[in-house]
């Protein structure tokens, strides 16, 4: 009897399959048995002579070996039997005491079978020996040892399998191991049908297993295919992933283990599931069964005190215990919505530009360059811009340079100088700049240098959680990526900037840094105090309100759970049912800015409209659900009405800071028809509205008074002391901009 049965199973490598057998065949030690699987069209795979049929490909190159080594024992298998199939055709004609599995393009490294020997001549006869593998690209590249992380700090002898639970099986391929055949056939083990089959297989064995040991030693270089692996294919085989999972979690639900075994068994289980379940284009159809399917065998076999995993692994464990479809769904969708601007900045890549930003690095800071960027580039825009025309004013010496995302450079007024993200001197400004102001954040890149001052200046007062308070929301916390890097961001802010004490409070408590909170309110909202009745008179007109019409800005915020932008409403319906002088001005989310046009007759769309601002002094009235505009509005002391046709859903996905239809800024609708109602009768602009207007404006317009852009270049820019700066006029002694049409203030 050989010591050891080599099984290759050759379907579709025929170009490569002399190498995996001479792999075998060249080895030092050479007490071994070599099985080829040919492909066959007979139904029963049988052992026999070489294929008897003078064909090209596999079959004529085991014929070829068997004819010269007597060691060969070619067997047949037809290609409908799969992987597992050709497997188990060369477990019934092996005759060694251990039996090893070889891919047909892989290859048996050299001084493989000697150094299995010795190690299972120091163990003795255990069930499984467990090896180290190689992963080597195709073309080039360095290769990869992915099991020794698995290997790491087995017993030294052999051991049982409940002394290192977390080597479950279902992790490692069959060919990195080594199996005794006399244990395979008492447990009749054998390679599942259908696909994912080495995923069943080893956790069918390690399941099976009592004595078991580790060799430290790579025996295997799994040679990868430059189209990947047939299992990434894209088709109906993905579902069979879950049939190798039940088959698994099923047969230890019947041994009855502990859940220090069934615990990391149900997470690297559950770890491959989730790779499929979160590609949907690997299933084309039938996504949506999968999903409910692993939902299913989740609850039904999640061991009683499992821990989740942390990190967004442990989101994704969170929705597929819950059955949240949709939300899982929507997780890439959210993805590209809200990371997608910040994707796109680039960290230096390229060697040449990596040295130059080194040597810049390495030159002195300017003292007179102030590096200004908005919503990730998307142009001249928010606070960013206002404080950048104030220092034009206030701060002369100060050269500004705004960055912009390629393809938006028309968007730049042509006074204002500019740098597209990723170019030479975008890297290059940052390197040297002493100022940097942004209302998102800068790339990951970026080094924060000694000197220089960092200023955050945010883009809105926050209603939904933001920062670490994210954590706890699923479907929010997916998108936001690495809260570790997110503070490592906020580390490098020096000032951050508070409309309101409100705001204050909650960065602190979903940003925690060392920097200094700047409470001189938004310098995008001076313009709300600033502008004049001809100023308003001329934005409408550039906008094409009509004369004479009731301007109503209509700005739902974006949604976490949807993946594109959803007006929530029926403009065209709400404008016939709210009065005939209604007109509606429509802003979405800036994350469905695409420059196009959702527009009619009496439908503006300004969601490509450059300033906010400007959009919300043409309104004479505003109507939003959730977004954090109602706060910048309230300056205006203009009516605005809360459309929550959704805000428990709302509340539940994205979290919240407040209960905002206990605490509104005016009338609240649930219906579009209540919406419609309050134009019409008037309510929306009515007494108590104006009541609740009033109290709003006292939480959140604290800091807004026409000079916190003022305030930020004296303190930031000039280096003058906080005392210095002007203070912050009263709310009572502020004039908001006048509206087009006559109003009731607060």
């Amino acid at each position: 009897m050989p010591r050891f049965s080599i099984i290759v199973p050759s379907h579709g490598v025929a170009g490569r399959l002399s190498q995996a057998l001479d792999s075998v065949l060249g080895q030092s030690f050479g007490d071994l048995q070599l099985i080829p699987v040919c492909d066959a069209p007979d139904t029963p795979a049988e052992e026999g002579p070489p294929c008897p049929r003078a064909a090209e490909g596999a079959e004529e190159v085991a014929a070829g070996y068997a004819g010269r080594d007597s060691r060969v024992t070619p067997v047949h298998s037809p290609p409908s039997a799969g992987l597992s199939g050709a497997r188990n055709a060369g477990m019934r004609a092996a005759t060694g005491a251990y039996v090893l599995f070889l891919d047909g393009d892989d290859l048996l490294l050299p001084g493989a079978l000697a150094a299995l020997d010795a190690r299972l001549a120091e163990t003795g006869d255990v069930d499984v020996l467990y090896t180290e593998h190689e992963r080597a690209p195709w073309w080039e590249g360095e290769p990869t040892n992915p099991a020794a992380p698995l290997l790491t700090g087995a017993p030294e002898g052999a051991f049982a399998p409940a002394a290192l639970p977390r080597l479950t099986g279902v992790q490692l391929p069959a060919w990195s191991a080594v199996y005794r055949r006399a244990f395979l056939t008492e447990h009749r083990l054998l390679f599942p049908e259908g696909h994912f089959t080495d995923l069943g297989w080893g956790g069918l064995v390690t399941l099976a297993a009592e004595r078991t040991a580790v060799l430290r030693r790579t025996v295997v270089r799994h040679r990868l295919r430059r189209q990947g692996s047939r299992l990434n294919l894209p088709g109906p085989h993905q579902h069979a992933l879950l049939d190798q999972a039940e088959r698994v979690l099923a047969r230890a639900a019947e041994l009855g283990l502990p859940v220090e075994r069934t615990g990391p068994l149900f997470d690297q289980v559950f770890a491959v599931v989730l790779k499929t379940a979160s590609r949907p284009e690997r299933l084309l159809s039938g996504h949506r069964a999968f999903f409910r399917r692993a939902a299913r065998l989740y609850r039904r076999h999640r061991p009683a005190g499992h821990q989740l995993p942390g990190g967004s692994v442990g989101v994704q464990h969170r929705l597929l215990a819950a059955g949240a479809y949709t939300a899982f769904r929507c997780l890439r969708g959210a993805n590209q919505a809200a990371g997608g601007a910040a994707g796109r900045l680039p960290r230096p890549r390229m060697l040449r530009t990596r040295l130059r930003y080194a040597r810049d690095l390495r030159r002195p800071l300017d003292p007179n360059l102030a590096v200004y960027c908005a919503y990730w580039g998307r142009g001249y825009t928010c606070n960013p811009a206002a404080i950048h025309a104030k220092a034009r004013e206030l701060a002369p010496h100060i050269r500004s340079v705004f960055l912009v995302e390629p393809g938006r450079e028309h968007t730049m007024p042509k006074d204002v100088e500019y740098a597209v993200i990723g170019s030479h001197r975008y890297w290059e400004v940052l390197a040297r700049a002493t100022y940097l102001v942004n209302n998102a954040n800068f790339a990951e890149g970026v080094v924060k240098r000694p000197g220089s001052v960092h200023l955050q200046t945010q883009h809105g007062t926050p209603l939904k959680k933001m920062g670490v308070d994210q954590s706890t929301y699923p479907v929010v916390a997916a998108q936001s990526g690495s809260f570790t890097k997110l503070l490592g961001r906020v580390d490098r802010w020096d000032f951050n900037l508070s409309a309101n004490r409100h705001s204050t409070q909650m960065w602190e408590r979903a940003f925690p840094g060392s920097y200094e909170q700047l409470e001189y309110g938004y310098p995008r909202n001076d313009v709300y105090y600033t502008a004049t009745a001809d100023d308003v008179a001329r934005i409408r007109r550039d906008l094409g309100v009509p004369e004479g019409s009731t301007a109503v800005l209509y700005a739902p915020t974006h949604r976490d759970h949807h993946t594109g932008f959803e007006s929530g409403l029926d403009l065209e319906a709400f404008c016939e049912a709210a009065g005939e002088d209604v007109v509606v001005l429509l802003r979405a989310h800036y994350f469905y800015d695409r420059g196009g046009s959702r527009g009619s007759d009496r439908i503006i769309d300004v969601t490509a409209h450059r300033s906010s601002e400007d959009v919300c002094l043409a309104a004479d009235a505003l109507v939003t659900d959730y977004s954090s505009i109602m706060f910048d509005y309230a300056n205006l002391d203009r009516p605005i009405v809360v459309y929550a046709d959704d805000w428990e859903v709302y509340q539940e996905t994205r979290g919240v800071y407040f209960d905002l239809p206990a605490e509104p800024p005016g009338v609240v609708a649930r219906t579009p028809g209540e919406l419609a109602a309050v134009f019409r009768d008037g309510s929306y602009a009515g007494p108590e509205a104006g009541a609740l207007r009033a109290a709003f404006r006292t939480r959140f317009c604290q800091f807004d008074d026409g000079r916190a852009a003022e305030r930020v270049v004296r303190r930031v820019l000039l280096g003058e002391p906080p005392e210095a700066v002007p203070p912050v006029i009263p709310l009572a002694e502020r004039i908001p901009a006048p509206a087009a049409a006559t109003l009731v203030r607060s």
